[in-house]
């Protein structure tokens, strides 16, 4: 696998999600299949099914979250006359001033302004310095925006 880049924020995150996943979703899921077990007819027991699924989608997310974190390669505070994985950036497009934190692919949440660096948009900001305008593809063709700041 390769080397997954992450905030301290999000390792932080994603350990305390691995431990909720092992020590009480894990606990919930044996109860509710001892729960559908004293029902009886397992072949037909919707709650023993719906349980047993759930609780191989917990198992994967577990082996998936352990493996990431294996790899996890926590970034540094960088630079802040180019930008880099870790960096803020306000970017200033089509009139509007936005900022974005670019992260590693773990931790992108385009909603809340958190780009992967592994996105069009990351892609197109890593390396780029204060004053320089970027092309950013979008669906449409190109969006173009000046970079106001990185800290």
């Amino acid at each position: 696998m390769k080397e997954q880049y992450i905030t301290k924020e999000g390792m932080s995150e994603l350990q305390q999600h691995l431990h909720t996943l092992k020590t009480v979703r894990r606990r919930e899921i044996a109860d509710a299949i001892h729960t559908a077990k004293e029902q009886g007819d397992l072949s037909e027991n919707a709650e023993y099914s719906s349980a047993k699924d759930e609780q191989t989608r917990v198992e994967q997310e577990i082996a998936e979250l352990e493996s990431t974190l294996k790899n996890a390669q926590i970034i540094a505070k960088k630079k802040t006359d180019i930008i880099g994985i870790g960096n803020l950036v306000l970017l200033h497009c089509n009139g509007e001033e936005k900022e974005y934190h670019v992260v590693g692919s773990n931790e992108a949440n385009p909603m809340i302004g958190k780009i992967s660096n592994e996105s069009p948009m990351g892609q197109a900001l890593l390396g780029a310095k204060v004053g320089q305008t970027i092309h950013i593809p979008v669906p449409a063709g190109t969006k173009e925006c000046t970079i106001k700041k990185i800290s």
